[in-house]
């Protein structure tokens, strides 16, 4: 194989070794970054048919980042902020979240999860712990920890080259740190 090249059937995975070269490597981590994301995206169209998709997100960054105003959650999100004050309406009505004056500027509310909301949300996340359990299976112990060792430094080091390089939107710095507070 040529160098930074990918085989055709797009796997990588068995093909980079420790003695590739970075040009190799690198374009073996953009195919499987692509290919994940496709991945992610098929899971997020299924996702889309659940209800309680919105309440995940929402619920994981009132949860896990506090309190906080409907525009902090919608910057959070990756959502607009009309969509966050529908979905928010919902969860207000259905008693897993709560508004209160924000103390700092009484003009303005902050959302937090209810207890309700709260126990919602370890729900959510022991569904998807549970998935990625069965996925994990086979895998392992040593390759498990590998895993999560380098998806993290990887994370991490796609944080600090966001900071590095501001993009035309302006800083993307907390939302690319929000990985770090994920559900």
């Amino acid at each position: 194989m040529s160098k930074g090249t990918v085989p055709p059937d797009g796997r990588t995975d068995e093909r980079v070794t420790a003695s590739s070269g970075l040009d190799e490597a690198a374009a073996g981590l953009g195919s499987e970054i692509v290919r994940f994301t496709r991945l992610i995206a098929a899971w997020k169209q299924r996702a889309k048919n659940d209800a309680s998709a919105a309440d995940r997100v929402l619920l994981a960054r009132l949860v896990i980042g506090g309190d906080r105003r409907a525009t902090d959650l919608a910057a959070d999100a990756f959502l607009d902020l009309s969509t966050v004050s529908r979905q928010v309406r919902a969860l207000v009505d259905r008693g897993l979240v709560e508004r209160r004056p924000d103390p700092d500027d009484r003009r303005g509310t902050l959302l937090s999860a209810t207890p309700s909301g709260r126990d919602a949300f370890e729900h959510y996340r022991r569904q998807r712990d549970a998935e990625l359990a069965r996925l994990l299976e086979p895998w392992t112990p040593q390759d498990r920890a590998d895993l999560i060792r380098l998806l993290g430094r990887l994370n991490n080091d796609l944080v600090e080259h966001q900071h590095a390089r501001p993009c035309s939107g302006g800083d993307q710095g907390s939302a690319a740190q929000q990985g770090e507070h994920s559900a």
